[in-house]
């Protein structure tokens, strides 16, 4: 890689928000990686049974530590976007698969006229170390689905290198607890028309551990949250009757006494 690009001096204050759950091995690499434009870090640990609040500590003297009150990532970003006092949060894993010094490159679109910016391994550019088959099936049809539904050009969407501006909080869906946090953020930045844009990312392996991410699972819920999420205009109608299809294949059968019950999907 040739030299970092300079840094433009800021006036807007950048949160970085990180979610990790037992991350000792890796914090202090993504801590000592992050670029000067960073003004906060706010760490939400999810009941780490190792030494990642103290390491983080210790590179890092004036980071934010919030104890996750619940499970899950998207329910540690809630908590961290909450706690955040920027005027742009930037979200990123713990666990050194992505690089900090594209920060820069996420704040470049948010200065000039963007709402949301969101990191793609799969535009030019970018790419992916880490990526399995099956991971980046289940993404082309997922990105596939969501450019269907909501009319747009998205390249990657189960990647959670995310930024925005502060006032967009109050627009983003963050209900969901797990890793389909990721889905949903962008999803309901599309529906609240925020102007989108995707930089490209690179990637990388976790640095040192084992992923949390269960892809057949995990893929499963991004899936019923975009079904769940859809129902606007003849694609919406489409998405619900195949939302009802697998809900009522998947109820066990009722037991009556008497006549057949009215099923309360079908009504």
């Amino acid at each position: 890689m040739g030299p970092r690009p300079a840094e433009e001096p800021r006036l807007d204050k950048v949160s970085l928000v990180i979610p990790a759950m037992n991350e000792a091995t890796n914090i202090a690499w993504v801590l000592g990686q992050l670029p000067s434009c960073v003004d906060e870090v706010v760490l939400v640990d999810g009941h780490s049974r190792d030494a990642t609040v103290m390491i983080a500590q210790t590179v890092r003297p004036d980071i934010h530590v919030v104890e996750q009150s619940g499970t899950g990532k998207g329910d540690a970003l809630r908590e961290g976007f909450l706690a955040a006092t920027g005027d742009h949060i930037v979200m990123i894993d713990a666990d050194g698969s992505m690089a900090p010094d594209e920060i820069p490159h996420y704040l470049h679109f948010l200065d000039n006229g963007y709402d949301f910016v969101k990191g793609s391994r799969f535009m030019g550019g970018g790419g992916s170390r880490d990526i399995t088959r099956l991971r980046r099936s289940g993404n082309r049809v997922l990105v596939g689905m969501v450019n269907r539904m909501h009319d747009t050009v998205l390249t990657d969407l189960c990647y959670g290198y995310v930024a925005f501006h502060r006032r967009c909080l109050p627009y983003l869906d963050l209900t969901r607890p797990g890793f389909e946090v990721e889905t949903s953020l962008t999803v309901s930045a599309l529906r609240a028309g925020f102007r989108i844009a995707e930089v490209p990312s690179l990637e990388m392996p976790r640095r040192h551990g084992h992923s949390n991410l269960h892809v057949v699972r995990d893929g499963t819920r991004v899936l019923r949250t975009l079904l769940r999420e859809h129902d606007r205009g003849p694609s919406g109608r489409a998405v619900q009757q195949l939302r009802r299809f697998v809900h009522h294949r998947d109820r066990p059968p009722a037991v009556t006494s008497g006549p057949t019950a009215p099923d309360p999907v079908g009504t």
